[in-house]
């Protein structure tokens, strides 16, 4: 019998990330592995899916979401991340998460053999989103401690060939925040090539140091700027899978095709139910960056009294640690750390191309009750008796 998988799909793997949270379950352990929350949405959120529900919201939603919430996400496009002129109806495609919205944008945009600049480390399902779109990925290491852009290295990766490149601000894995000066380094050289700016902002709202820039706020950027956020990370509901691309009307007629045949629409009760939350008041998200900056400095100072020597992130829900005293390569720590102390994280070569880059670190995903991270403060000052025999 012949081979019937296509290449397109044997240049990647599963998700790593899933995959630690499989062996955690195994060991009974403590997931800070995949970022999602063990506390509870907001009551105002869940009620209102109850009631769009209940009402029998129960069918199809117009395919690129309903028009309410359209206006909600435009509103608060233009308000917060200070993006000119979206009209909902022209610019706004609902979606199921942002992860499918970057699906549908990838393969919206990019035809076999076009270059996309990332930056590394990165978010794990950017190489097989550029696999299934055919892509040719051109990689830009982030530099130093803070992650920080090289111009020379930025330009270097930019050609005629070059499509687009994608930026997560705040990222995932690293937390970096990027600055001001390197958004606009970006922009010029997407102007200067013509290429796309594809942002991932879905942790936009988490920000503890520095200010979170959309680049289709920067002038001459709003045409050229394909921008996806969602609503998992800011309303704690990571299971809804509810998300956005907001883009200009010719590449939003392709997305909206794209999403149509990819899942039909996102689902109509939670639909209704996010407008209800996009009218939340300010102190609802100050109380959120308030909430995780308060888990961010304890998972800091848990990780650093387990000699994990963690960085500490400007924005998003994850640290990384560099474990090389345990003397083990990151994908054998992170397993042994599972089988021994029972707390799960992510090996650091997930997010790089350069695998050597990657060896030393580990991503740590803190969006969890405090209590759930004093029992893996607990669990994780058994490190050096259960990595006796390698430690450095």
């Amino acid at each position: 019998m012949r081979d019937h998988i296509a290449p397109r799909v044997q240049v990647f793997t599963e998700s790593v990330i899933r995959e630690m949270t499989r062996l955690c379950q195994q060991h009974n352990g403590i997931n800070l592995a995949q970022g999602f929350p063990d506390f509870p949405a907001p009551e105002a959120l869940k009620e209102a899916a109850c009631r769009a529900v209940m009402a029998d919201v129960n069918q199809y939603a117009i395919t690129w979401g309903t028009p309410a919430l359209r206006d909600a996400i435009a509103h608060k496009a233009r308000t917060f991340n200070k993006i000119p002129d979206v009209d909902p109806a022209k610019h706004i495609t609902v979606t199921c998460g942002a992860t499918e919205a970057m699906m549908a944008v990838m393969l919206s945009v990019i035809t076999p053999g076009d270059e996309v600049v990332l930056f590394e480390p990165y978010y794990e399902n950017y190489g097989p989103d550029a696999a299934l779109s055919e892509a040719t990925l051109r990689f830009v290491p982030l530099e130093g401690q803070d992650f920080r852009v090289n111009p020379e290295t930025l330009r270097a990766a930019f050609n005629s060939k070059t499509r687009a490149i994608i930026i997560n601000t705040p990222a995932n894995p690293c937390g970096k925040v990027f600055t001001r000066e390197e958004m606009q380094l970006i922009a010029d050289l997407c102007q200067e090539f013509d290429a796309l700016a594809i942002t991932d902002e879905i942790y936009e709202y988490m920000i503890y140091e520095g200010e979170h820039i959309s680049m289709a706020s920067l002038p001459g950027m709003a045409d050229r700027t394909v921008t996806i956020s969602g609503f998992s990370k800011t309303f704690a509901v990571t299971g809804w899978r509810l998300g956005y691309a907001i883009a200009n009307e010719t590449i939003t007629k392709a997305i909206r095709k794209t999403h149509d045949f990819l899942t039909v629409g996102a689902p109509a009760p939670l639909q209704e139910a996010a407008i209800t939350a996009m009218g939340f008041g300010q102190d609802y998200y100050d109380d959120l960056l308030l909430k995780y900056r308060s888990k961010r400095d304890l998972m800091f100072e848990i990780l650093t009294e387990a000699g994990l020597n963690p960085i500490l992130p400007q924005g998003a829900y994850y640290m990384m640690a560099d474990v090389s005293r345990y003397g083990l390569p990151d994908v054998q720590f992170v397993q042994r750390m599972i089988e021994t102390v029972g707390v799960a994280a992510v090996p650091g070569t997930s997010f790089y191309q350069n695998k050597a880059l990657g060896a030393k670190w580990v991503r740590f995903a803190f969006p969890k009750k405090p209590e759930t991270l004093e029992a893996a403060r607990v669990r994780l000052a058994k490190l050096p008796e259960a990595f006796a025999t390698t430690m450095v």
